[in-house]
């Protein structure tokens, strides 16, 4: 019997360069499933320095852009989050996404929305240089942490409970898509997996892939689902040393395929 096929599947918040990033985990995720839409959903990167890529983090990269391969027939988005900015238009082109601030798609009868949701982050909005610095405290802090990132992950939950960042986000998006007469909104930049519902509109946050916790969701005609990744005995942290060959354009190259394309077009010729 085929695999089920999705309408949609979304992901967010890897932050590739990140110690913390679950890549390897992500890349499983895709190849296990059959879909015919892919949203990643904003902070796909953590930020401007590809030095911290790891060979996990290309290979993830390399596998976006076999998928957006027309030949596939699977639609490729990518929503700008608050860490891409200043990488879309670069990383774009090379994985062959479009990007988008604001995204919206019909399935169902029903008018959908993919937004990043930091616009919806009073804190982020007001202080975005403030959140740069401390974004490279953060990436900083997870070299002199542990192996399994302890530390940082409870300062990511504390942040977020802090801040109120789930609350805040769940609360602007049901606003912006009670404007945009959707039915249902999917945001990221919280990091925690939620499904809220009001006066008939539902809010979905697709969580990240940087705590224990590894989240994305699907659509389909069953409806909307939180999907938690079930972490196998062989899982390694993602967070390894880096060296030359670990973020070598080679491995994203070849994850995508273009080596191959390369040498059937010599063959060809």
């Amino acid at each position: 019997m085929d695999p089920h096929v999705y309408n949609t599947l979304i992901l967010s918040d890897l932050h590739l360069g990140a110690e913390t990033s679950r890549a390897r985990e992500a890349t499983r995720v895709l190849k296990q499933s059959r879909f015919q839409r892919l949203i990643l959903l904003g902070d796909i990167f953590a930020d401007l320095n590809f030095a911290r890529l790891t060979k996990d983090h290309w290979k993830f990269l390399g596998y976006i852009r076999k998928l957006s391969n027309p030949k596939r027939n699977i639609e490729v988005v990518w929503v700008e989050g608050n860490h891409d900015h200043g990488l879309t238009n670069i990383m774009s082109h090379l994985v062959g996404v479009r990007v988008y601030q604001h995204y919206e798609w019909s399935y169902d009868g029903r008018r959908h929305i993919a937004i990043h949701g930091h616009q919806f982050d009073g804190f982020q909005v007001s202080n975005v240089q403030l959140s740069k610095l401390g974004t490279s405290f953060y990436l900083l802090l997870q070299k002199f942490d542990f192996k399994s990132k302890p530390i940082v992950r409870l300062i990511d939950r504390l942040n977020t409970r802090w801040l109120r960042m789930s609350w805040k986000v769940a609360a602007g998006a049901l606003h912006y898509a009670r404007q945009h007469e959707a039915e249902r909104i999917f945001c990221g930049h919280t990091h925690e997996a939620v499904h809220r519902e009001e006066d008939g509109i539902h809010y979905y946050n697709t969580g990240g892939w940087v705590d224990s916790r590894l989240t994305y969701v699907t659509v389909d005609e069953q409806g909307v689902c939180i999907h938690e990744y079930d972490q196998r005995a062989d899982d390694r942290d993602s967070g390894q040393e880096r060296s030359e060959a670990d973020s070598s354009f080679a491995d994203f190259a070849d994850e995508a395929g273009l080596l191959e394309d390369a040498e059937y077009e010599s063959v060809g010729s």
